[in-house]
């Protein structure tokens, strides 16, 4: 005669595996739609710091002689609310991007970068951690 095996706490045993696999999947998912988005944004603010450079600073070359060269436009033409109104994303949570300029030959390169952001999961590493987005101006 055969014995019946015990099969109790076996259905709670597959639960939590399945939980737990479920629940790292959701938050992976949540935490890059929240990388994607501060990228978007800071891509976002690099374009408008870039397009204030470019009406701030070369459209009066047009009118000028001679023109400005492109190392004397290195200054953000932003204001705060500006930036805020461009990605106000990045404004949440206490945390501020910063927005730089450079010059590099005949081009300009507006950089927008957060400093204060870092993923939620472990498993990313610190490679998706302050994230930055730029863009170049020929000049």
């Amino acid at each position: 005669m055969m014995r019946k095996l015990d099969n109790r706490g076996v259905a709670s045993f597959e639960f939590i595996l399945v939980f737990v696999s479920l629940f790292m999947l959701i938050f992976a998912i949540f935490d890059l739609g929240r990388y994607a988005i501060t990228m978007q944004s800071l891509r976002t603010l690099a374009s408008a710091g870039a397009r204030a450079i470019m009406i701030n600073c070369y459209t009066p070359n047009l009118t000028q002689s001679p023109p400005q060269s492109p190392s004397s436009c290195t200054t953000d033409y932003l204001s705060t609310a500006d930036k805020q109104n461009a990605a106000p994303f990045l404004y949440r949570g206490g945390l501020t991007p910063t927005l730089t300029v450079a010059s590099s030959g005949n081009n300009l390169t507006v950089t927008a970068s957060q400093a204060g952001f870092t993923m939620l999961m472990p498993i990313w590493g610190t490679t998706l951690n302050a994230p930055s987005a730029s863009t170049q101006i020929p000049f």
